[in-house]
């Protein structure tokens, strides 16, 4: 979609025009559920976020300055609602290990060599903790820095980088412990 056609479709979306509305819908709602899927508990939960999102996504649209990547501002409005939505169910809570811990992120970039669907992948992250999962998330596929985060989630630095080493670990550890049970078979 060019940039003029989705600019149109914007300002269709703004005057309430419901097929416009839907044109939106089907082209984002992939990369957009997507993105629940990654911050919720459950297939469930990401639904109910997903749907909440396009309301929300549509109620603000006018919002919108066109500057940027509208792609980029509606994923933004679903991690926001996600991370909401968490923190009001108060089951998030973030260990402050920067006194505690060295980092050691020299093994952070060891790769497994190994396929998988998108759908393992999901899944095996889906298995974090919501602490790691949500600062993992953010650095990783939203590519916040960790000052980025720290502030988005009331934690240090400190604590953004040791829960994502520490999302890294348990993560690469399901993954081989994957690749090893499939040898086996």
């Amino acid at each position: 979609m060019n940039n003029n056609s989705l600019e149109n479709l914007i300002k269709e979306c703004r005057a309430q025009n419901r097929k416009a509305q839907e044109e939106i819908y089907l082209q984002y709602s992939s990369i957009l559920f997507s993105t629940c899927l990654r911050y919720a508990d459950s297939y469930e939960e990401a639904q109910d976020n997903f749907q909440e999102g396009f309301v929300l996504i549509f109620n603000k649209i006018d919002q919108f300055k066109f500057k940027g990547s509208f792609e980029g501002w509606m994923i933004r409005i679903m991690i926001n609602l996600s991370l909401g939505k968490m923190k009001k169910r108060n089951r998030v809570s973030f260990e402050d290990y920067e006194n505690h811990l060295s980092i050691d992120e020299s093994d952070d970039d060891v790769e497994i060599e190994q396929n998988y669907s998108y759908d393992q992948l999901l899944e095996v992250i889906q298995s974090l903790s919501p602490q790691y999962r949500q600062v993992f998330n953010l650095f990783v596929f939203e590519e916040y820095s960790h000052q980025e985060i720290a502030e988005l989630l009331n934690i240090s630095v400190g604590t953004s980088k040791s829960n994502l080493s520490k999302a890294r670990k348990i993560l690469k550890s399901k993954l081989l412990k994957s690749v090893f049970e499939n040898e086996q078979i």
